[in-house]
């Protein structure tokens, strides 16, 4: 099998997009992560661009290229002007492999509108800077800009001639994304036909996302003997963005008996790449992103849960492991089964006797459409809900409540009991008030507040709310406790709780008195 190279641009194109820029020291340890993902070059920067990019590139050639153990070859972009590669080459003296890559574009549009050169000008300009670039290092790119929408036999003959001038890699990029895999595939294996001496150099694809097409159009390019794939982490760069190198990396490996081909970077540092570029550059990943997404394995949906829990291969075609991610996510959501809610109970070691299971599924579920993100904490809160019911209880059907600056705050609640519903109005100094007078008149108990506490038991803005109450009458005090996500239904359904244990002899608590007894 080939070894295809993977040249990582996410210190030059990818530090180019709007709001991501990198000072020397985050460069640097970008840099670093590279190493360790062990990718094959690293294009560090455009050492004319900025004093800051000349000597973050020096840096990293001194840093990641300059020791005596093998790592990845430092990059410097140069145009094809002298101080460019005069640039490019001094930033990259420090490193024992060093490749200078200089570009021109060939298309006619760039020719005409932004170059205002002929066609015989570029190309003795391209091949002047190889050979300049060739007195600094032996490793020399070149890149014929806009390679996809040039003429092809004028994009061939510059390819020619930059080869015969010394250039050992040629990259054509689709730099503004327009290519689609047909096209750039078959220009790719045009391109070997036209220019016979390109077999023994290496073939580079550098697409752009322009049209969400940057991976697809590079892999068509390995397929028709690219060895070298141009990408960025999390395929950030101009515009719409670069290739994903963890996307084509992992295509790659994925379907290697499809493409029959090797690559050299270790898989398992793609997350924690991603993460780290991601961070220095304020950039979030969306949470369905191939790879490295937060949901890339994770798992909602009741029939994917059951395959994930008889076997992961079901439904992932790559192990989280494989790229740095620690584990896959079974979600417990609003589209989870029983399945997956019998196994959270024993992973978070709660039993639940099997006749109250169901009533546990329809708690979790009803909670699930209420808020996104069902949390561990939320588990355990409805499970204690919903088993420590007492028998003949009531239940609350429906709770509302109005309030204002102007206005006396009021409660309608209706309840259940048994086939027994029974609706009753209730006025207060609060909602919370309101809706306990209401409460009180359907139940004919009127227990003591003997303290009320609130806290939030889960995380996020949708966190559940916590409401622990405690209650006397007749001599008796009681606990009662519910949660919800909205404070007010909390607060009712930890009132109802401890006003079914008043009802019910065995409901617990305690007698007040001379003799404290715990029931």
């Amino acid at each position: 099998m080939r070894t295809i190279r993977v040249f990582d641009t996410t210190l030059r194109d990818g530090e180019q997009c709007p709001g991501a820029s990198m000072n020397s020291a985050e460069k640097l340890e970008v840099a670093r992560q590279l190493a360790r993902l062990n990718v094959d070059v690293i294009e560090a920067g455009f050492p004319i661009s900025s004093k800051g990019d000349f000597e973050s590139v020096k840096a990293i050639a001194r840093e990641i290229g300059g020791t005596s153990r093998p790592g990845p070859v430092i990059c410097g972009l140069a145009r094809t002007m002298q101080a460019d590669i005069t640039a490019a080459g001094e930033a990259l003296s420090p490193a024992r492999r060093r490749r200078i890559h200089t570009f021109i574009a060939t298309s006619d549009v760039h020719l005409q509108k932004k170059l205002r050169k002929t066609r015989g000008q570029v190309l003795d300009l391209a091949v002047q800077a190889v050979r300049m670039a060739r007195s600094y290092t032996p490793d020399v790119e070149f890149s014929p800009e806009d390679a996809a929408r040039s003429g092809f036999e004028y994009m061939a003959r510059v390819v020619a001639a930059v080869l015969e001038a010394g250039a050992t890699t040629v990259n054509i990029p689709d730099t503004v994304g327009y290519a689609t895999p047909t096209e750039y595939g078959a220009m790719i294996r045009k391109l070997f036909v036209a220019v016979p001496k390109l077999r023994q150099a290496v073939v580079s694809v550098h697409c752009h996302n322009d049209l969400g097409l940057a991976v697809a159009n590079s892999l068509a390019g390995v397929e028709n003997g690219a060895g070298q794939v141009e990408c960025t982490i999390n395929g950030i760069g101009e515009r719409a963005g670069n290739a994903s190198l963890e996307e084509t990396v992992m295509a790659l490996k994925t379907r290697r008996n499809h493409y029959r081909v090797e690559v050299n970077v270790r898989t398992e540092e793609l997350y924690r790449a991603s993460r780290l570029v991601s961070r220095l550059t304020s950039f979030p990943v969306q949470p369905n992103k191939a790879i490295v997404g937060a949901n890339a394995f994770a798992h909602e949906a009741g029939i994917h849960q059951d395959g994930m829990l008889k076997e992961a291969s079901t439904y992932e075609i790559m192990t989280p492991q494989s790229v740095g991610v620690p584990e896959s996510r079974l979600v417990l959501g609003k589209h989870s089964g029983k399945h997956m809610v019998r196994r959270k109970l024993e992973e978070l070691g709660l039993v639940v006797p099997e006749a109250d299971l169901a009533r546990v599924y329809e708690a979790l579920m009803a909670l699930a459409d209420k808020k996104k993100h069902v949390y561990d904490e939320d588990v355990a809160t409805v499970v204690e809900g919903a088993t420590g019911a007492v028998a003949d209880a009531w239940t609350l059907e429906a709770l509302e409540t109005m309030s204002g600056s102007r206005k006396t705050p009021a409660a309608t609640v209706r309840l259940r009991k048994g086939k027994r519903v029974v609706t009753a109005k209730g006025r207060g100094d609060g909602q919370v008030d309101a809706t306990y007078k209401a409460i009180d008149r359907i139940t004919k108990v009127a227990p003591e507040l003997v303290d009320y506490v609130l806290q939030a038991v889960t995380s996020g803005k949708d966190a559940q709310g916590e409401v622990s109450v405690r209650l006397r009458w007749k001599g008796r005090e009681v606990p009662g406790r519910g949660a919800h996500t909205d404070i007010i239904q909390a607060s009712a359904r930890a009132y109802l709780n401890a006003v079914n244990r008043l009802l019910n002899p065995a409901g617990g608590g305690v007698r007040t008195g001379k003799s404290l007894i715990q029931v």
